[in-house]
């Protein structure tokens, strides 16, 4: 059997490596995996057979920034695929009957079940989320703001060559888009879902409207515009039981459609980094020095961005308390279901949570320490001390694959506050100065993604060989750009991101508390909050507080909450508790996917 994969890179290297070890009668099955997505992204399912093909195949959300999108460019880029839509379906459906494919997995690109039904051919959705909602939730008159009182103050200090003083408002107006003029372009995009007759639902999904009659489009219905949360009864429906569900018909006559629900699909860490032993050869291997080995770690991944150290000298970019700090931690706290707890006493004397020493934060209206130099153009953003980063690229073959030869599956990819106070430490009252990146010196941080230029510096360390404006702060190391990331992900003790499925389930699959900044036009984001609250440890943090680098506080609080968690998963995976059990549970889905497409085919 052939399978094509147009699909979501972490998703499809995890999944097609269980497909390559399946024989449906005919052989061994061959997987092709379909994407505009470069070659090196899908390093661990090439390398254990999986066949690469570049095409173009969905629009992209324009992010001018890690966390900001560009909802008019969006749209922009969407009219224009849509505008060559036909020409592309052709040529995917040559290519399909060329290569004698026998269904198509799409997670989530609508052109993959297009192309599929065009062929004659079943498509599967395997995702959590579709770009039908993503593309009508741009019509929400929720506002992605600028308005951070750092990030827009300390911008307009800087003057433009031709005396202009650039405002980010300028550069990053947020409008919403016009439900009429969003509708005839979503309704496009759903009619390609359609062609679909099997969802695999992941973890962390969102309403599938295009599979699930309730609830409908649009998606900017779903979440109350004065909490920013998902309304409760989306809540109750995402939880209702598959069975008995209305499902949508399929466009055209065919098989009934269907929905199974998938266990966490993502890639496994190799067992070795459990061990005391095998994580300080991984920490060695990533450049961290042996008397570090000890130091607790916090994994910094913002993918799709650059940090730039600001041009003028500032001072160190953590400072160690001499005596319990004194903060405001509203905002911090959470309920059982993860929701921020608003109305914590202002000024409450909060010096440890769960037995841990939380360090001072500023909130947003303290300017103490705040930066001067620039901290944002359309293209970087500029963090007191922070390292250079930017989106994880390959990861080394997952070591515990086995190699088979190829066969025939095809896959499409889609592109897919702080609350606080002045404080004091120490006995003689010193204030506070700068901004505070990691809890204290016992932590240690490193940074994903950059190049290897930038991380061999003058052919040495990452700390040891930058430079001027690269100089990393203290105790800020970057890993290799190959580092096998579900590796450094269960070595880390908290990590500093955005909320993405293959990051949220790598810190769920690890017990890895997770530290997010918000992307609030991103719907897909309410499925992976709610995912991190049912499963694991999600932290909020301010852009305010990310911008100005004060980090620290949301980083300890997290790791309190998770600690324990993490402890036992380090343990369970060296007394070998529950190893191969998710490995397992996708085997089993992917075994269940082979065998519905041989019945599809009679």
């Amino acid at each position: 059997m052939l399978c094509v994969g147009y699909g979501h890179a972490t998703r499809v290297s995890a999944f097609a490596r269980h497909l390559l070890n399946l024989s449906d009668g005919e052989g061994q099955l061959v997987v092709y995996i379909v994407s505009s997505a470069p070659e090196r992204v899908f390093a661990d399912s090439i390398e254990c057979g999986a066949r690469y093909r570049f095409a173009e195949i969905d629009p992209v959300i324009v992010q001018p920034l890690a966390y900001r999108v560009d909802r008019r460019k969006s749209v922009e880029v969407l009219k224009k695929f849509l505008d060559k839509k036909d020409e592309l379906l052709e040529r995917e459906r040559r290519w399909l009957l060329e290569v004698r494919a026998h269904c198509v997995l799409s997670d989530a690109a609508f052109l993959g079940c297009l192309a599929a039904r065009a062929a004659g051919l079943p498509s599967i959705l395997i995702t959590n989320f579709s770009f039908d909602s993503v593309y009508s939730y741009l019509s929400t008159p929720l506002l992605d703001d600028a308005a951070s009182p750092i990030l827009a103050e300390h911008h307009l200090q800087i003057n433009a060559p031709d005396g202009h003083r650039p405002s980010i408002f300028d550069v990053m107006a947020d409008d919403p888009i016009s439900p009429a003029e969003l509708a005839p372009l979503v309704a496009q995009i759903q009619e390609g879902y359609r062609c679909a007759q099997l969802l695999v639902r992941l973890p962390g999904h969102i309403p599938m409207p295009s599979f699930f009659a309730s609830p409908p489009l649009p998606s900017a219905a779903w979440v109350d515009v004065a909490t920013r949360r998902l309304k409760e009864d989306i809540l109750v429906s995402l939880s209702a039981p598959i069975a008995g569900a209305e499902l949508v018909p399929a466009a055209g006559k065919g098989t009934p459609r269907a929905v199974l629900q998938a266990p966490l699909v993502v890639r496994a860490p190799r067992a070795a980094v459990h061990t005391p032993e095998g994580r300080a050869r991984f920490l060695e291997s990533i450049g961290v020095p042996r008397d570090m080995h000890g130091a607790r770690v916090l994994v910094v991944s913002f993918g799709g961005q650059v940090f730039k150290r600001p041009a003028s000298s500032r001072g160190s970019s953590r400072a160690s308390s001499r005596s319990a700090s004194r903060e405001d931690i509203a905002g911090l706290l959470s309920t059982p279901r993860g929701q921020v707890v608003k109305d914590a006493q202002a000024g409450a004397a909060a010096s440890a949570v769960n037995g841990l020493p939380v360090p001072p934060l500023l909130g947003p209206s303290s300017r103490l320490g705040m930066p001067t130099s620039r901290l944002a153009t359309p293209n970087h953003i500029y963090i007191p001390g922070a390292p250079p980063a930017s989106k994880p690229l390959a990861s080394p073959a997952y070591e515990g694959a086995t190699l088979v030869p190829p066969v025939a599956f095809s896959m499409v990819p889609p592109t897919p506050p702080l609350g606080g106070c002045a404080f004091e430490f120490g006995d003689d009252g010193e204030e506070y100065a700068g901004p505070r990146l990691l809890p204290d010196d016992t932590w240690i941080a490193v940074v994903c993604g950059v190049s290897r230029a930038q991380w061999s510096g003058d052919g040495q360390s990452g700390r040891e060989g930058a430079h001027g404006e690269d100089e990393l702060p203290p105790n800020f190391f970057v890993a290799p750009r190959d580092v096998y990331m579900p590796d450094l992900t269960a070595v880390g003790d908290v990590l500093l991101g955005k909320l993405g499925y293959g990051t949220v389930s790598e810190c769920v699959d690890a017990c890895t508390p997770f530290v997010y900044v918000s992307r609030p036009l991103f719907v897909e984001e309410h499925g992976l909050r709610r995912l991190l609250d049912e499963d694991g440890v999600g932290v909020e943090l301010a852009r305010e507080a990310y911008e100005a680098g004060e980090w620290a506080g949301s980083v300890a609080v997290a790791y309190a909450r998770g600690r324990l968690a993490k402890e036992r998963k380090m343990r369970d995976m060296r007394a070998g508790v529950g190893v191969g059990q998710r490995e397992a549970e996708v085997r089993a889905l992917a075994q269940d996917v082979v065998e519905w497409v041989g019945e599809w085919r009679g």
